[in-house]
């Protein structure tokens, strides 16, 4: 019965509703999908035709015969440039400005000390040739307008074009001139935040270079961000959508990151449907299925009862009206299973058990001997033995070694007290650094500033080695130009800090709040030592009596602060 339900009635209702709920999703993604793509295609129209409309005007400027040469006259006094200005220019200036909205400022430079600057014409000084701007235009090989981002320093948000005034240039008594169109940076923004879809958008440069983004999180006013760079960090729940720009913008391209669940999160109504169908699919065959069954699970649910009861050594026989059928055998089968297991487990199976266990107990306690006979001394003796034969072999840094070596060892399996002082736990830290600073010569540099007066404090004791540890194996030995690790140790007026401080890669910020969640959780010491059992055996020491702050972010290096309470040295036992 159990069969035919299961393939005749589970099965098909699954795979439909699971074909159902597929074709589901391909649809209801297929329209998001071209949503999304109709959305950034109208961005990117949208922002080709603002560069197109202010590249336009720069060729109106380009071309305009009249205003080349009104730039290009020598005038004998201010009063002749006014009346030229006033006839001509301020009327094709206030034409411009009218006429396009998004136009935040429009500048002409010329190489002419007769005209006045103000209104819209500037002096073309040295100070403007040393500009970036003015580097960029005048290394341009042809005469087409270049776009580029400008703004004060640390706000680079104005998008800027400009363009060489030399059609004329051929004429005698031609000058030098360009103009400046800036837009308006609130034209901008507003065109790249009308997307109806969470998400961050991007404009790249040909650099490969982010000149705008809706991303808050990264500084592209203040400093150049390389695309690969955001591209590194995205998530796995994240797609990319690019669009390249063409004319004016050959080369640039707009590309969008965004959350896979901004595309299914109109899923929720088919998903209700979808399981709404399913239980009327399933309730009705199933309630005649359990109607159908009902008297064989009642007498399957004893034999089973009792097989628990077996399990716990309690032998029962099932007492019922004995039947014929295939249940009946079943229990009678039982029953006598039951009986005969009773019966080998007193007659053989307790005395066999108690042999065993004395014989296991014989065996733990020769292996035991044994391991006792290997005493760690003989380690530290071989490790003193290679060390004065290197001092005899004038190989006093490899000696060097083998002794920090030996009494972090020494140190490491004679674990007779808990505490010691801080002094003692930084002699363990420097043997550590020094082997470390051995193996990786100038990539790691350290410093251990401690506070006289909390030299004689106590302190649990390998506290801070497996910081310092994580420090130079996770935090300077990745990074190619190495880095180093600094020891703060200080008393207050009733805690002893503890600073451990890298300028390595840094971690993330799922992996600090990792650490910092030991402190809350009541997870036991494990069989090594590390941070996590760092946290543990201050947990059981100090209760809630001590903190630990973690900051760090990926290349920008770790600081670990730990404080204590305060206790002296003077008391605990020597080695």
């Amino acid at each position: 019965m159990l069969i035919l339900y299961l393939f005749f009635v589970l099965v098909p209702v699954i795979l439909t509703n699971v074909i159902f709920y597929q074709v589901t999703i391909a649809n209801v993604k297929s329209q998001r999908m071209a949503d999304l793509s109709k959305g950034m295609e109208q961005i990117r129209s949208q922002f080709m035709g603002e560069i197109r409309n202010a590249a336009d005007f720069s060729s109106s400027f380009y071309t305009d015969s009249i205003l080349n040469d009104m730039l290009d006259v020598n005038y004998t006094n201010p009063v002749q440039y006014i009346e030229a200005y006033d006839s001509y220019l301020r009327k094709i200036l206030n034409t411009y400005y009218s006429g396009y909205r998004s136009l935040q400022g429009l500048t002409i430079y010329v190489d002419n000390k007769s005209v006045l600057p103000s209104g819209g014409v500037e002096f073309l000084t040295e100070e403007v040739r040393q500009s970036e701007p003015y580097r960029l235009l005048a290394n341009s090989e042809h005469s087409a307008p270049i776009m580029l981002r400008s703004g004060p320093e640390g706000n680079r948000q104005t998008f800027s074009i400009l363009r060489k005034l030399n059609y004329y240039e051929a004429l005698p008594g031609w000058k030098e001139k360009f103009v400046r169109l800036d837009l308006k940076p609130s034209t901008i923004r507003q065109i790249f935040t009308n997307l109806n879809v969470q998400g961050n958008l991007y404009l790249i440069n040909p650099a490969g270079q982010i000149d705008y983004s809706t991303d808050s999180g990264i500084p592209w006013t203040s400093q150049l961000v390389n695309y690969s760079d955001v591209m590194d960090q995205q998530s796995k729940k994240e797609f990319e959508m690019a669009y390249p720009l063409s004319g004016e913008m050959e080369g640039w391209k707009i590309n969008g990151i965004f959350d896979e669940s901004e595309i299914y999160k109109e899923l929720g109504k088919p998903s209700h449907l979808v399981v709404v169908l399913a239980c009327i699919n399933l309730i009705l065959p199933t309630w005649i299925i359990i109607w159908m069954t009902r008297t064989i699970h009642v007498r399957l649910a004893r034999i089973l009862k009792h097989m628990e009861k077996v399990k716990h050594q309690r032998f029962e026989p099932i007492r019922q009206p004995e039947s014929s059928d295939e249940i009946g055998q079943l229990t009678a089968e039982f029953n006598r299973m039951t009986m005969t297991i009773h019966r080998l487990i007193n007659d053989v199976y307790v005395a066999d058990i108690q042999h065993k266990n004395l014989e296991l107990q014989r065996r733990h306690a020769q292996l035991n001997a044994l391991q006792s006979q290997i005493n760690p001394h003989f380690l530290f003796n071989a490790l003193e033995t290679i060390r004065m034969r290197s001092l005899m072999k004038d190989e006093d840094e490899t000696a060097r070694i083998i002794y920090h070596m030996a009494k972090i060892f020494r140190n490491a399996l004679t674990w007779n007290r808990d505490k010691v002082s801080i002094q003692e736990e930084l002699e363990y830290v420097t043997c550590f650094l020094e082997i470390q600073k051995y193996r990786f010569g100038h990539k790691l540099n350290y410093t251990i500033d401690l506070d006289p007066e909390a030299a004689d404090c106590s302190i649990p004791k390998m506290t801070l080695l497996p910081f310092v540890e994580n420090a130079s194996i996770h935090g300077i030995e990745p990074l190619k130009e190495g880095g180093e690790i600094r020891l703060c140790i200080r008393r207050t007026g009733t805690e002893l800090i503890c600073v451990v401080e890298d300028s390595g890669a840094g971690m993330t910020e799922d992996k600090r709040k990792q650490l910092l969640s030991y402190v809350e959780t009541e997870d036991s010491m494990g069989d090594r030592v590390g941070v996590q059992n760092v946290i543990y055996r201050l947990k059981l020491i100090y209760d809630s009596r001590f903190r630990i702050q973690i900051d760090s972010a990926p290349r920008a290096g770790t600081r670990v602060e730990i404080g204590l309470p305060l206790e002296d040295s003077s008391n605990l036992p020597k080695n």
